[in-house]
């Protein structure tokens, strides 16, 4: 079976119509006559909402039942008496101590290092290192060589513990670097 080439065949002929053109002339109708009983209706409508507006315009509530509002001033200058304090927590907190006991924490020798990429060209590496240095962060470049070739690790730290590496690790995410890895320090 031969391949067909649909773009080079082209488009197939159109069909002739063979009806007749009508013409694009319309025939001449004659003017229709405003319709006197619509205007009828909408002229009835308004005068009747006219009458409607006018009967409520003095209707207010003015029946000698409805109850008065008496309102009374008070001088800006009177204010009135401070209630009486029904506390004695406000008295007697000063007075307790919390006594809590926690213990020192030992001074770990333990450092941290942030990995955020590994990339295999240098370029890539430099492009990343430039966008962590946009946040006042100082980033390393470090090449290794294993099984899968050569890569350039974009580094931070050593960080003295690992909530310095965290708080650095969340600035980077305000930027959309997600990627970094918090690790022990042992390169």
């Amino acid at each position: 079976m031969a391949q067909r080439d649909y773009v080079s065949r082209g488009r197939a002929p159109q069909k002739k119509n063979n009806k007749k053109p009508q013409s694009k002339v319309k025939p001449s109708t004659p003017v229709a006559s405003f319709p006197i009983a619509r205007l009828v209706v909408v002229l009835v409508l308004l005068v009747g909402f006219a009458v409607f507006l006018w009967n409520i315009k003095d209707a207010s509530d003015t029946r000698p039942d409805a109850p008065v509002q008496q309102t009374t001033k008070v001088a800006e200058d009177e204010l009135p008496e401070l209630p009486e304090e029904e506390w004695e927590y406000i008295k007697t907190l000063p007075g307790y101590e919390v006594e809590v006991e926690v213990e020192e924490q030992e001074a770990s020798d333990k450092r941290y290092l942030m990995q955020c990429a590994s990339f295999r060209t240098r370029a890539q590496a430099e492009e990343m290192k430039a966008k962590i240095a946009f946040q006042g962060l100082e980033a390393q470049i470090r090449p290794s060589s294993g099984a899968n070739g050569d890569w350039f690790r974009v580094i931070l730290g050593p960080f003295d513990s690992k909530r310095d590496a965290e708080r650095a690790k969340h600035s980077l995410r305000k930027v959309n670097i997600s990627t970094c890895q918090i690790w022990y320090w042992n390169l």
